[in-house]
């Protein structure tokens, strides 16, 4: 497993929303770049970005803040949000990034799905499945889509598709935990192991991942590194399964500030 620090981007800064609702929004910091290499000094190899107006517009809105990321780092990076062309991935592909999430379009236009599997290959996308009570949700998580996330996943996995983000909206950015055995049904019906997303607020978090190691490829985790439960550091080493550092580290976490980001 690896870890993948969230940078979710609302009008060019960096923010996080509670259940995916954009009027409950929290900014963390103005300039996501500055996060962005301060993940990287603390061990990150990855970092997962989302344009939150790209994902309810169906239209980019801040590849010049993903460029920005991409200059001041080596991180890789995987983008969503908005992508919903292959001239749009192509152009996110082409800024640096290495892997595009495709999410809405997966549903609505399984014939772009398939064009983009064929021009792009599968290192180069994932599939992301946002999912409300079993049903894989669209628009920015604003609406239902009708299909099962499961029967979702499977259909990816029969395209071709290898790298899949499954988000539990319910626990997404309220740091209530993860449940391990839904991340590990979505795996079994991507045929492949999926990125988890949702939920996680501490290092006991991505243990308690362990016994279903074999299903997860990542973690994601946002919020909680904002708000100073898990240290970046702290989670690389719990995704590597050096779980003794990482009780070390969570107990001599040093907390992320706004001081940090603007000295940085």
């Amino acid at each position: 497993m690896y870890l993948l620090p969230a940078i979710d981007i609302l009008d060019g800064r960096a923010v996080r929303l509670a259940k995916g609702d954009y009027n409950a929004v929290t900014v963390y910091h103005d300039k996501p770049e500055l996060m962005a290499q301060l993940f990287e000094e603390d061990g990150a190899e990855w970092i997962h970005v989302v344009d939150l107006n790209g994902a309810k517009s169906g239209a980019p809105e801040n590849l010049e803040v993903v460029r920005r990321i991409l200059a001041a780092t080596k991180l890789k990076v995987e983008v969503g949000g908005g992508v919903r062309s292959l001239e749009v991935a192509e152009r996110i592909l082409d800024a640096g990034a290495t892997r595009v999430i495709l999410g809405t379009a997966l549903v609505r236009d399984p014939e772009f799905a398939q064009a983009a599997i064929e021009k792009f290959g599968p290192d180069a996308l994932v599939a992301g499945i946002d999912a409300k009570a079993g049903e894989a949700a669209v628009a920015g998580w604003t609406e239902g889509s009708g299909v099962r996330a499961a029967d979702l996943a499977a259909r990816m996995a029969d395209l071709g598709y290898e790298h899949l983000v499954f988000t539990d909206i319910a626990r997404d950015g309220m740091q209530t935990g993860v449940d391990p055995m839904a991340y590990a049904d979505m795996a079994e019906a991507f045929r492949n192991p999926v990125i988890v997303s949702g939920g996680i607020a501490t290092a006991a978090d991505i243990r308690a991942l362990a016994p279903i190691a074999d299903a997860v490829e990542g973690v994601i985790a946002g919020r909680a590194i904002y708000e100073n439960t898990l240290s970046v550091a702290d989670g690389v080493a719990a995704c590597k399964g050096d779980f003794q550092l990482s009780d070390q580290l969570e107990a001599e976490q040093r907390p992320l500030t706004l001081e940090d980001l603007e000295s940085n």
